[in-house]
Formats: structure tokens, sequence, C-alpha cells
């Protein structure tokens, strides 16, 4: 079932057809189906990021339509986007965002906070994706007593509270180190397995674009190309190296 609708997304920085403007996206199409993991890859200044933010309502296009299942961003305004958002979208970054002056329980609960959820609620769901995510032990520690990739599992778990349809990631193994980088792709992979919960991904790191179904590449603001994994992951590592180093990626990202 298609969850994801990307129709002629145009982004223009500046005045369009004015001298300084700049094209950052260029006519994107892109179809998502529910429970799809989804990387989106492109040499620096592709414009993954770019999209990234148009698709999860951060941005808006200069033209074009996003869809999901069925509500197009375009229509929403307002106090009406940031409800969509909060309760349709979750997010994940690459420094964790995660407020200091909370505990890991208190950062994992606040999306369910702001929406008024009930207690009982908002305990019976932290207990049990800190259980997913194997973090019990640190919820009542503060996250700069943690470590980085415990960090992003509690980034993890707080995207997946209010149940959204879709996780949108952006480089959430920028920062780590690969052991901590495994951790969090396998925290994925079990979000799509368990969860069916859809997740698109914009990252430079072949190793984390070889867990997902499909890959995406970009390239001058266009979707260039798509692989999508047949094989196990180790055959699928290759394939994406190979269509990455074609797009003029950094030897670094492999």
């Amino acid at each position: 079932m298609n969850i994801l609708e990307v129709r002629n997304v145009v982004k223009v920085y500046g005045e369009p057809h004015v001298d300084g403007a700049t094209t950052a996206l260029n006519n994107i199409e892109l179809s998502v189906d529910e429970g799809e993991f989804i990387a989106i890859m492109g040499p620096s200044g592709s414009g993954k990021t770019t999209l990234l933010n148009i698709l999860s309502g951060i941005d808006k296009p200069t033209s074009g339509e996003i869809v999901i299942r069925g509500q197009n961003l375009n229509d929403m305004k307002g106090d009406a986007l940031g409800q969509f958002r909060r309760t349709s979208l979750g997010y994940i970054f690459q420094d964790f965002n995660l407020l200091e002056s909370l505990t890991v329980k208190e950062n994992i609960m606040l999306p369910m906070i702001l929406e008024k959820k009930k207690s009982a609620e908002m305990e019976e769901k932290v207990q049990y994706l800190a259980k997913l995510f194997q973090i019990e032990s640190i919820l009542n520690k503060y996250p700069y007593n943690v470590s980085g990739g415990q960090q992003q599992r509690a980034a993890v778990s707080r995207a997946l509270v209010n149940e959204p349809q879709i996780i949108f990631a952006d480089e959430p193994t920028g920062n780590l180190d690969s052991k901590s980088s495994t951790a969090i792709m396998e925290c994925l992979e079990r979000v799509v397995q368990e969860l069916s919960t859809t997740v698109l991904l914009v990252t430079h790191d072949v190793f984390a674009a070889s867990y997902c179904h499909r890959v995406v590449f970009i390239r001058d603001g266009t979707v260039h190309s798509s692989i999508e994994k047949k094989s196990d992951r180790k055959q699928f590592f290759n394939e994406i190296m190979v269509h990455h180093a074609l797009l003029g990626g950094s030897h670094h990202d492999i």
C-alpha cells in the first residue's frame, strides 16, 4: 500500500528565473510503500537533506506535491501542519537533539506530553520501547551521562512514541562509531520488521544504506537511479558501493 507520493517537487532558493537563484530539487518523483525502508544517497550538495526537509514538512517546495496517506502537505497550514507532523511523522537527527535538562525517559516521553497523553499510556509505551532497544538501564540518566549509541537509541524511541506513519532520519549514524552505527541500523531494521513503520533515511554511509530495502540516488537535484535489495546485505552493499562511486561519492563513505 502506498504511503508517500512525491509529485514533481521543485525547490528553488531565491526568486525563480532570476540570476542568483539556485535550484536544489528539480521535478522529483518518488513513491514509497507502507513498511518500506529506503535510503536516499548522493554526493554532497545533491539535494538529499533538502528533499528530506520537504518530505517531512520542515520546509515547503517551490512547486509540486507531497501526499502522505492521501493528505497533501501543501493544504496544511500552521497548527494543522504542526499537529500532523507531531502525530504522524517521526524524526531522528544526526546530533540526537535530546534535551540535556531532561532524563532519557523524559526525552522519550516528550512528544506524548505535548499531545497530553495519559501517564499510564506514556509509561507503558516508554517501557516497551526501552525494552525493544535495550536501554531500560539508562532511563533515569541524563543524555550527557550515556554513550552516543545509547543517546541515538533514545532518539529512535522518542521518534516512535506517537506511532508515526513515517520516520525520517537524517544521517543517524553520522556521529557514531562503527559498533554504535551497527546497533542503530539494527534498531531501525527492527522498527520496520516488528512495527511495520516506514523509514526514510538520508545517508552518505554505504554501510547504513545496505540495511535498507531500496536506495534512491540523487544527483544535481534529480532522481538519478534506484536499486532494490534482491539478495543478502553483503551483496547489496557491493551494489550500492558501485552506484555510489559512479555518482561521485567519497571513498571515506565506504
